[in-house]
């Protein structure tokens, strides 16, 4: 009776004492059984709390300075044109079409996970597409329906933005129709981040097919990271092969639960936040205004000022030729994140 007792005692006190660091903020980690008590989790589940305080082991934990509101994402799609500028086949050899249903799949999938952990952020999904046929556009209407994420599909006017276009590029040739219609639905993302957006945004275009846990991380990892070094950020969801073509000095940075690093370039797919958009608005619409080489040497130019942070390993795959220093990432299994996304 006694040692039941005394088991009971002790039983009860552990649980106040749990209670208590609850209260107050405190962690409790039982490292004989890799049992976080506190949270009723294990080491190896996320222990970040979105909005309050970033949690890595054995690092502790880092308190959020800078909590995120609202993600909005414009999926740039046209699913008329293969390539935009080759005529080299994409991996797989499908339809446009099918690389843009799965990359959309690809984003709602990831979203709807997130949003089990991340209640108090409001997503938003903006597409804008050009020229494809009605039955792929009712195809992603469809998609975005079934979801129950805010979106709308907006079509875009490319004479709302042609006059605007210089006809001949940094190399003095002729901008090809294709690259016009890309500088247009870019200059009508950038409007819309900059007239409808409040915090997040994520630029990606129609070929990108995205990590289950990809906007979880996406958004813990800016807190975290936005927190330490008091600054706004660009993040980069897909490492680049191209990234290991030059051997660049960089800086390692960890993230929620992916190694993040410092690098000075990327596509046309990004996250940021409407700051930077506002900070460097010139920049972002001389790309939108003349064709510059590289096509995206005005965010370079940014990168220069402000930190970008692509992930290791990758987030996100771009599904383009399969040769293309462009395309897809190293030690990432793409066909699983293709076979995933079959079902829209």
């Amino acid at each position: 009776m006694k040692k039941q007792k005394s088991t009971y005692r002790k039983n009860f006190i552990k649980k106040i004492f749990i209670k208590i660091c609850r209260i107050l903020g405190y962690e409790i980690v039982d490292q004989g059984n890799f049992y976080v008590p506190t949270q009723d989790k294990f080491l190896n589940e996320n222990l970040s709390i979105q909005g309050k305080k970033s949690i890595n082991m054995p690092l502790g934990e880092t308190a959020i300075s800078r909590k995120v509101k609202s993600l909005t994402i414009i999926f740039r799609s046209c699913t008329n044109v293969n390539m935009l500028t080759q005529s080299k086949k994409r991996l797989l050899e499908q339809k446009k079409s099918e690389y843009t249903f799965r990359s959309l799949n690809s984003i709602i999938a990831s979203i709807k996970k997130a949003e089990l952990k991340l209640s108090n952020i409001q997503f938003d999904i903006i597409v804008i597409d050009h020229n494809s046929n009605k039955d792929d556009i009712n195809q992603m209407q469809n998609q975005l329906n079934k979801s129950n994420i805010k979106n709308s599909v907006l079509s875009l006017n490319v004479n709302e933005f042609i006059k605007d276009i210089k006809k001949n590029n940094s190399k003095n040739e002729n901008v090809t129709q294709n690259q016009i219609s890309n500088m247009c639905n870019i200059h009508k993302s950038l409007l819309i981040a900059r007239q409808k957006c409040q915090d997040l945004i994520y630029f990606v275009e129609d070929d990108y097919l995205h990590n289950i846990d990809t906007f979880e991380e996406l958004i813990l990892t800016y807190e975290r990271i936005s927190s330490q070094i008091n600054k706004e950020l660009i993040l980069c969801p897909i490492d680049y092969p191209f990234l290991y073509t030059k051997m660049d000095i960089t800086n390692i940075f960890l993230g929620s639960s992916k190694h993040w690093r410092k690098v000075d370039e990327t596509l046309c797919t990004f996250l940021t936040s409407k700051y930077i958009i506002e900070k460097y608005w010139k920049n972002y619409i001389s790309m939108c205004q003349f064709e510059h080489y590289p096509f995206e040497k005005p965010l370079h130019e940014i990168y220069k000022k402000e930190y970008c942070l692509s992930p290791i390993p990758s987030l996100a795959l771009h599904f383009t030729n399969i040769n293309s220093s462009f395309g897809l990432s190293p030690n990432i299994d793409w066909k699983k994140m293709w076979d995933e996304n079959e079902n829209y």
